[in-house]
């Protein structure tokens, strides 16, 4: 897979995710789902998406006992979605009884991928808030390379981690950088954030961008603005 930027449809509704999607008459963006949506609205819009023709990244981060990933992830399986993802702090058991759920019955599987450290994280609430003391370079470094030895595909990381991610873990170790923004936007509340430009610079594969995008005058322009920036 090549190089793509995922637009994050962090809203609340079907009605306001269908009323964005319905501007993009020429493109089938890469879409991200997340806890909002998905929560608000169940499987069922995650079935309407794709039947429109769009990649689904399923942001819902799993976290939990082996066994309950395990049977959790078998039914994301069948939402017929392209990317899904879990928390690489949840140890390299779950990580691996997570791919064995996601895994159908014709070995054919969703790509996944594991959460490093959130980017709204720095290293000052990462130390007092997780009693994590290690530097934030190295914590990521560590649990990619869990997430290498669990069999998984790639970790979500920052832009900033992105290029060590794959002189550690390989070139075809996906990496998926959220903290995007425009070199004249606001950051919001990310804390560990690069450019489109910048992302690609660094070796990014896919880049995921939301405010940016979705809060935009002109989201069309915006999204061709992230994809002219990071993949042409």
């Amino acid at each position: 897979m090549g190089k793509d930027v995922i637009i994050a449809c962090d809203f609340a509704s079907a009605e306001q995710t269908f009323a964005f999607l319905d501007k993009f008459t020429g493109e089938k963006p890469f879409v991200k789902i997340g806890m909002e949506l998905f929560y608000a609205e169940g499987p069922s819009i995650v079935r309407e998406i794709k039947a429109r023709g769009h990649r689904i990244f399923l942001d819902l981060k799993l976290h939990d006992i082996p066994n309950t990933v395990k049977k959790s992830m078998a039914v994301l399986s069948n939402l017929d979605v392209d990317i899904c993802n879990l928390h690489a702090g949840g140890t390299i058991p779950m990580m691996e009884a997570a791919l064995e759920g996601l895994t159908r019955p014709d070995g054919t599987r969703p790509l996944l991928i594991a959460v490093t450290q959130l980017t709204s994280t720095d290293q000052q609430h990462m130390e007092d808030d997780l009693w994590i003391h290690a530097p934030m370079a190295d914590v990521v470094m560590h649990y990619a390379e869990n997430a290498k030895k669990a069999g998984l595909d790639g970790v979500v990381c920052s832009p900033l981690e992105a290029k060590k991610v794959h002189d550690r873990c390989g070139s075809g170790f996906l990496t998926v950088t959220p903290g995007v923004r425009f070199a004249d936007g606001e950051k919001g509340d990310q804390k560990r954030v690069m450019t489109p430009a910048q992302a690609k610079e660094i070796g990014s594969d896919y880049i995921v961008v939301g405010r940016p995008i979705t809060a935009a005058d002109d989201p069309v322009a915006a999204y061709r603005r992230c994809v002219n920036e990071f993949v042409d």
